[in-house]
This record gives C-alpha cells, structure tokens and sequence, in this order.
C-alpha cells in the first residue's frame, strides 16, 4: 500500500476543514504545519457566538463580507490563543490567501504558503510573498483522497438516471446502471 504525501494529507485536511465554514459565498479551510505536524487548522466563519452567513446572508461592503474571519486569520489566531509559534511553520490553504491574509502569514513568521486553488490571486499578494521570501506553491488537491465535489456527482447521476428513464430506456437497464451508482457512491440517489 501506498500513502499519500505529506502535502496531500495537510490539504486534505484544510479540505475538511472547509466543509465546516459558514460562509455561503466560498468555503476556505487552512491548516498550519511545523515539523509534519498540525499546530492549528481554521476555516472561514462568524466571529465566535456571532450571526453566521448561512444563517442570515453575507454582510457585504464594498463586494467583500465583513462578518467573515478568513480560515488563515482563524488558524493563526488559534495558535496565539493557545500560544503556539508559528514562526518556521507552513500552511496549507484551499484558496490563494487574500491581500490581508497574505501580511498576516508573513507578519507570523510562516515560511510556506502551499495552496490548492488559484482565487483572485492578488499581484500585490504575490509580491509581498516574494519580498518577504516565502515559499510558494500550488499543491491541487488529488481527487481521490477527498471528494469535494460528492454531493454534485450524487445530482447529476440522480438527473442522468431521471432522464434516461423519461426518454424510454428499458426500466431494467436503468435499474441497474442505479445499482452500479448506488454501489459506485456508497449512497442511494
């Protein structure tokens, strides 16, 4: 058996973490490494007992939503709660980290930023990072570790199966292309 590299399991994890923000808007998730090991993960939501996007909408100003606290803002605030050095450490993040984000990482002492999606990302940002001289690299996520994209498979397959029954395929046919996907899914459509 083969496992999976270190930079894989990290965005794995800043994956999961992002199916926990509540922003309706982008679901960002960041974890913070020193030493192949998590110090501290963060994804983007409400300030803590505050209102949530998904609760009430995003309050945006200016085409950005002030409620939000970004994941990487949330991670190293973590590790300040907590009193966890950063400095030397490495992050990964789903999203190319904002111009805010970016002075952040680099105020903390964070000597990598490994992201997986490219997300506006911001020449200023880029050159920050450059100046300060930390590590940049974009590391997508393989889709066999974590499927981000599950419940929109489940959608298609389950509209795929509605037609071809619509159009007159033979019900048995389509019973069992609905088995297979059931099987293939580990869940029924």
């Amino acid at each position: 058996m083969e496992r999976i590299s270190w930079d894989q399991y990290f965005m794995a994890q800043s994956h999961l973490l992002a199916l926990r923000s509540t922003c309706t808007r982008l679901q960002v998730g960041a974890t913070i490494v020193r030493d192949k090991r998590i110090i501290a993960g963060g994804y983007n939501g409400s300030v803590t007992g505050g209102v949530h996007c998904i609760d009430e909408g995003c309050y945006v100003i200016d085409n950005h939503c002030v409620r939000t606290i970004h994941a990487e803002v949330n991670a190293l605030l973590q590790c300040a709660k907590f009193g966890v050095p950063t400095d030397g450490a490495e992050i990964y993040v789903t999203h190319f980290p904002c111009i805010h984000c970016t002075k952040a990482i680099i105020q903390s002492g964070i000597k990598a930023v490994y992201y997986a999606e490219d997300y506006k990302n911001h020449p200023y940002a880029i050159e920050l990072l450059n100046n300060a001289n930390v590590k940049v690299e974009q590391v997508e996520l393989e889709e066999m570790i974590i499927d981000t994209k599950n419940n929109e498979k489940l959608s298609f397959v389950a509209e795929l199966i509605k037609q071809l029954l619509e159009a007159g395929v033979n019900e048995n046919e389509v019973r069992k292309l609905h088995e297979k996907a059931n099987k293939l899914f580990t869940s029924y459509l």
